[in-house]
C-alpha cells in the first residue's frame, strides 16, 4: 500500500515534465537558433549576435515594437480602471434593471470572435468617423479603444472572482467605526484585490501585444510611435 503513494508521484512528475517539455522545448529550441550565425534556420554554422545586430538596426521594426508597448501599456492600465468598475458594478449593486444585459456586454468579447469584433469595431468607428473629426481617419486611438473593449472583459473577470472572496465584514466594521467609503476602498478593499488587479494588468498587456487581428481592423498607418493624437497617413 505504501508503493502506491510513490508510484503516483513519480507517474505525476513524469506528466508534468512531459507537458511542459511540450510547451517550452520549441521555445527554447528557437532561441538557441536565433543565434544561429546561418541565415537559413535549418543549418547551425556557429554562435552569432549578428541578427540581433541587424534586429536593433532596423527602425521601422523597433517602431513597431515601441509603438505595441506603447499601446500595450494604455490599454492595460485604461482596461484595469473600467475592469474594476464594471466588477463592483456586478458584484456590490445588488440586483438592477438590465444588470443581465450589463453582464452579457461585458463579458461579451470572451468567447466572441476576433474577426467579429475586428469588423464591429470597424464599422462602428467609420460611422462615428462621419460624425467627428476624430474619427475620420484610423490610428493609434483606435486600437487602442478596441483593445481596451476586449481587455475590460478579461480584467473584469479576474477582479471579479477576487472581489468575491473578500469579507465584506472587514468593510462593513470599518464604515461602522466612521470610516468614509472612499477610504474603506483605498484602505481595505483595493490592498485586498491588489493581487488581482495586478494579474489582470499583466493579463490584459500580454493580450494587446499578442492581438494582430483586431488590430489589423481598425489601425491605419501612424508616422511614429506616439500617443492616439499622432496623425495617420
Amino acid at each position: 500500500m505504501n508503493d502506491i503513494p510513490v508510484y503516483n508521484s513519480k507517474l505525476k512528475w513524469v506528466i508534468l515534465g512531459a507537458g511542459f517539455a511540450f510547451l517550452y522545448l520549441p521555445i527554447l529550441i528557437l532561441i538557441i537558433y536565433s543565434f544561429n550565425e546561418n541565415r537559413l534556420v535549418t543549418v547551425w554554422s556557429g554562435f552569432s549576435f549578428k541578427w540581433y545586430s541587424e534586429l536593433l538596426q532596423d527602425d521601422l521594426l523597433m517602431g513597431g515594437v515601441k509603438l505595441s508597448l506603447i499601446i500595450g501599456f494604455l490599454s492595460a492600465s485604461a482596461a484595469v480602471v473600467l475592469g474594476i468598475i464594471a466588477a463592483f458594478v456586478l458584484n456590490r449593486f445588488g440586483k438592477f434593471k438590465g444588470e443581465t444585459g450589463f453582464a452579457f456586454m461585458i463579458t461579451a468579447p470572451l468567447v466572441m470572435p476576433e474577426v467579429i469584433t475586428g469588423l464591429s469595431l470597424l464599422l462602428l468607428f467609420i460611422a462615428m468617423g462621419q460624425v467627428f473629426d476624430i474619427f475620420s481617419q484610423r490610428g493609434m486611438m483606435t486600437i487602442w479603444i478596441a483593445h481596451v473593449t476586449f481587455c475590460t472583459a478579461y480584467v473584469t473577470v479576474v477582479v471579479s472572482s477576487r472581489l468575491q472572496e473578500v469579507d465584506r465584514s472587514i468593510e462593513e466594521a470599518a464604515m461602522d467605526l466612521g470610516a468614509p467609503p472612499w477610504k474603506v476602498f483605498f484602505q481595505i478593499t483595493l490592498p485586498s484585490i491588489a493581487p488581482a488587479i495586478l494579474a489582470g494588468w499583466l493579463l490584459a498587456f500580454t493580450l494587446s501585444l499578442d492581438d494582430l487581428v483586431i488590430a489589423s481592423f481598425v489601425s491605419g498607418q501612424v508616422r511614429q510611435p506616439c500617443l492616439w493624437w499622432c496623425s495617420p497617413v
